[in-house]
């Protein structure tokens, strides 16, 4: 028992293929088979998919140049260089510009009116609570209510008087002149698994290409004006300038470092990453508070600057790819599996009425076998007076008589078997009965024998039973041409005398009545033709195992006296 389970092991299993002979099929194969290749070939070399890849380690600095002057309310002219507009900035990967202020001059440590806002006025000095605050305070309470204006009161607060009292910011923006600033962006990349450096300053780029390059000339070139840059982000720069908001500067290195095609390139774009609309979002643009201080008399002073600007983001993604001979290998085992789409195409197309119909059948006949479950049994019934094979599920309560037919199918004709007895009774008889031969009335028939069944006899393995009807087989054996081969059947066995042929009967009966019958099926074969096979030829211990078709002796078998 275990040497047979290891056994099992040791075995080989493949696909069974069926080869169709047609110039037609064979040229749609090998035109899908090349439409596919050209395919695969295209997506590999478009997509490098033969490469290895590794992901970019990236640093990067910028250098903001320009300057500008503004006349702010209540100060005057005031000159704004790199220092003022972009000093406060010292974020990763990013930097900003002031566009606009709001400046509150001559602050002092002290107590003065906290700005009405939201309705938050008082009457009384019960209305202010001491050391109170919130988050839009602007110091702490002290208690006191106190005249803001002619018409309000407000709370009395410590904090940096007097108080900021706009929070609309100038239109147009104060300083809109940073549209000509210039920003130098250095980005220096690696990739680790390749040992690969580079610059966005290319070797070739010197001091002079610098001074003059302009990327409307040259799309390499790593200075860029802000203006530009939010012109191809989409947006105003006078529209932006008076709120603010974050522009992103995406650099992408798609680098191919094989030694033929090698390229490694900077590649800039430009897009907005903040809400612009202020209907759609709450608090819009960007903004921060710096103060400059100053001692006036001993008393220290500050200028208070509401600022708002642009903050540029630089972001720097890619990849770099190399040629790897694991790469295509996986690539072009995983691409196989595309060559499966002509199979299940031309399968398609045989299985449908635009090909052949008959083609189609011979090919699922070839090609698919099924088998079916015991209890769903399919027997084919044929009656002498139809041309045609009956087929029926098996039941345990009627007479297959009874039982209608879940489909008819018509009978295929065999003349091999005619040929192979005609062969087998050569050698052994000079002289053979014409096919249109009658026979002798008052000689012995065989047909009288086999007739005498007609009231039916049961065959004790064939549940239902079928029985033997005069219409089924009682004409059966009369020397016309369509029964021949069983006529001959019975004459080689009555030769023959051998119990091992009883089978041989079984089948030219089912060659006979049946001819080839449809896959899947189990002929029926009607009990008095059973019980007068097995009178004919009995099994010595009166024992019969039944008749299966796949147990049927061939007819050299028959000749060979084998079973």
């Amino acid at each position: 028992m275990a040497c047979s389970a290891i056994l099992g092991f040791c075995q080989y299993e493949t696909n069974k293929l069926v080869r169709i002979q047609s110039v037609r099929l064979g040229s749609l194969k090998w035109s899908l088979n090349g439409f596919i290749l050209l395919f695969i070939c295209i997506m590999m070399l478009w997509n490098r998919k033969y490469q290895e890849y590794d992901l970019v380690v990236s640093s990067v600095t910028t250098k903001v140049k320009g300057v500008a002057q503004t006349n702010l309310p209540g100060v005057g002219n005031v000159v704004w260089d790199v220092v003022d507009y972009s000093g406060h900035s010292l974020d990763k990967n990013s930097f900003f510009v002031i566009t606009n202020v709001i400046v509150t001059k001559n602050q002092k440590q002290g107590k003065c009116p906290e700005v009405p806002r939201n309705g938050r006025l008082c009457r009384t000095d019960k209305d202010c609570e001491t050391g109170a605050w919130d988050q839009q305070s602007h110091g702490v309470q002290t208690g006191s209510c106190v005249k803001f204006d002619v018409l309000r009161k407000t709370c009395e607060i410590s904090a940096w008087c007097p108080v900021e009292t706009k929070t609309n910011p100038p239109r147009p923006a104060l300083l809109a002149a940073a549209e000509n600033f210039t920003v130098l962006i250095k980005n220096n990349i690696r990739f680790p698994a390749f040992n690969f450096i580079r610059r966005n300053i290319l070797p070739n780029m010197n001091d002079a290409y610098l001074r003059s390059c302009q990327r409307g000339n040259d799309s390499l070139c790593p200075i860029f004006r802000l203006g530009d840059i939010v012109q191809e982000a989409g947006e105003k720069f006078s529209e932006m300038a008076v709120e603010g908001g974050v522009i992103g500067i995406q650099i992408k290195w798609d680098c191919n470092l094989d030694r033929l095609m090698r390229r490694c390139l900077p590649k800039y774009s430009f897009r907005r990453l903040d809400e612009k609309e202020s209907n759609k979002t709450l608090y819009p643009g960007l903004n921060f508070r710096y103060a400059k201080y100053n001692t006036v008399n001993g008393v220290e002073e500050r200028t208070l600057y509401k600022a708002f600007g642009i903050r540029f983001d630089v972001m720097v993604f890619g990849q770099a790819g190399k040629f790897s001979y694991i790469q295509l290998i996986i690539y072009i085992g995983s691409t196989l599996s595309y060559y499966a789409l002509t199979t299940i195409l031309i399968d398609m197309l045989i299985g449908t009425s635009c090909y052949s119909a008959e083609v189609g059948q011979d090919f699922s006949v070839k090609k698919v076998e099924s088998v079916q479950d015991k209890q769903k049994c399919i027997l084919s019934v044929s009656y002498v007076d139809e041309n045609n094979i009956r087929l029926v599920k098996r039941s345990q309560k009627k007479s297959l008589q009874d039982i209608k037919p879940v489909s008819v199918q018509p009978r295929k004709e065999d003349i091999g078997h005619l040929r192979a007895v005609l062969s087998l009774l050569q050698p052994s008889h000079d002289a053979q009965p014409p096919l249109d031969h009658k026979p002798d009335p008052n000689s012995k028939s065989r047909g009288s024998a086999w007739k005498s069944c007609a009231a039916g006899r049961a065959t004790a393995l064939a549940s239902p039973r079928l029985l033997c009807l005069t219409s089924l087989c009682c004409d059966a054996l009369s020397w016309r041409p369509s029964s021949c081969t069983w006529t001959l059947c019975l004459y080689l066995l009555t030769v023959a005398r051998t119990p091992s042929l009883r089978h041989c009967a079984y089948r030219q009966y089912i060659t006979w009545r049946f001819g080839v019958p449809p896959n899947d099926t189990h002929p029926a074969i009607p009990s008095c033709c059973v019980w007068r096979i097995r009178e004919e030829y009995p099994s010595p211990d009166g024992q019969y195992s039944g008749f299966r078709p796949v147990r049927v002796a061939s007819m050299k078998a028959c000749e060979n006296g084998e079973l």
